[in-house]
């Protein structure tokens, strides 16, 4: 007999990284072992646009109460469900009246997320209406939970604070998608960065060092960023590809060393190393922050580098665009350390374990 699972999250499928490379690229595995699948998400395409432009009080309001009947429709069918899997919130705002209601169905309740949305961390273009937010809410979920997915050992060990039964479930990466299709040539080296408009603060910790390798390198190099948002950056020239997800490994594949910077503060420690995974992947030699998970996944010079300071970033970078054969055995190790640990390959078998495990409690 199946069983039914309600998964309940902001964004419709395909759209969010986060939602894509946490649990959707595992659904067609619960499928396959006896699990039936229903999703329920508030922000539509045309919502999109309205609630990540600047302004739009009204219409941000009209979004907010259609989301909210959207989650009353979802109370009323959650005695149907066996498990609802919660990724990172219920609702849009403060409180966890949904949550609440949800737990209170008597399914089994996951709660999945991946950052430290305890946090406040609210976009550029919703600084107005940050005071709805209500990060504080991140606790009182996990405490409902009958299960909670933590992106990584940070997450988990605030999670332990509150729920004593904490899963790290990292973020995967699909490496059947994810190829290396990258062919030798005599083109520039280029220096590439992928992301969204959110995640773009932290390329201007690099601007001091791009100046110097252009300086050096000159027409030997370039510099790529695939955000869905250009980089305002004063005096650096680069190529700005607007990120497609039909063509996403392709863009990617046109990068030759990946970057990923980061501030070292709470926030940053919270995230999943998603864009090193993915340069990783394809087998692109990355040089990364050693921030949070960062740390987890170099074996520094292997499979790739940190750099903390300019000079490091530097010298790091430098002798990656100086040797091609460096580059491809860094690559090549990145690859394979993504395919035995990082892979939807490599856990989803113990994902789906958790779902079973979580309906016997």
């Amino acid at each position: 007999m199946k069983k039914k699972i309600l998964i309940i999250a902001n964004h419709r499928p395909g759209r969010s990284p986060s939602q894509r490379f946490r649990f959707e690229q595992y659904l067609d595995h619960l499928k396959a072992n006896s699990f039936e699948i229903e999703f329920s998400y508030l922000i539509d395409e045309k919502d999109d646009k309205i609630l990540y432009t600047e302004g739009k009080v009204l219409a941000k309001a009209r979004l907010a109460h259609k989301a909210f009947r959207k989650r009353k429709k979802d109370l009323k069918r959650a005695k149907d469900f066996d498990i609802i899997f919660i990724h990172r919130e219920a609702f849009l705002t403060a409180g966890v009246y949904f949550e609440r209601k949800l737990k209170n169905s008597g399914a089994k309740i996951i709660f999945d997320f991946d950052d430290a949305i305890w946090l406040p961390n609210v976009s550029y273009t919703n600084k107005r209406l940050k005071g709805l937010k209500g990060p504080q809410k991140t606790s009182r979920i996990i405490a409902m939970a009958d299960m909670v997915f933590a992106g990584n050992s940070y997450l988990a060990e605030y999670s332990s604070k509150f729920n004593k039964n904490v899963k790290v479930v990292p973020t995967t990466i699909d490496t059947a998608y994810h190829q290396n299709l990258r062919q030798k040539n005599d083109s520039p080296i280029t220096i590439g960065w992928t992301g969204s408009h959110t995640t773009l603060k932290y390329l201007f910790y690099l601007e001091g060092v791009f100046k110097q390798l252009k300086d050096k390198y000159k027409e030997k190099i370039k510099f790529q960023i695939i955000c869905d948002h250009p980089w305002q950056a004063e005096g650096i020239d680069y190529d700005f590809v607007k990120w497609n997800k039909g063509r996403e490994i392709e863009q990617l594949n046109q990068i030759d060393i990946g970057v990923m910077p980061l501030e070292d503060d709470e926030w940053a420690k919270g995230k999943c190393a998603f864009k090193a995974l993915q340069y990783m992947a394809i087998a692109i030699p990355s040089v990364i922050s050693p921030v949070g998970v960062n740390l987890e996944i170099i074996e520094e010079g292997v499979n790739g580098y940190t750099a903390k300071t300019e000079a490091e970033w530097f010298d790091h970078l430098s002798a990656l665009i100086e040797s091609e054969e460096l580059r491809r055995k860094i690559g090549e190790k990145a690859r394979e350390f993504i395919v035995n640990h990082f892979s939807v390959e490599a856990n989803k078998e113990r994902y789906l374990g958790y779902f079973n495990e979580v309906l016997s409690l």
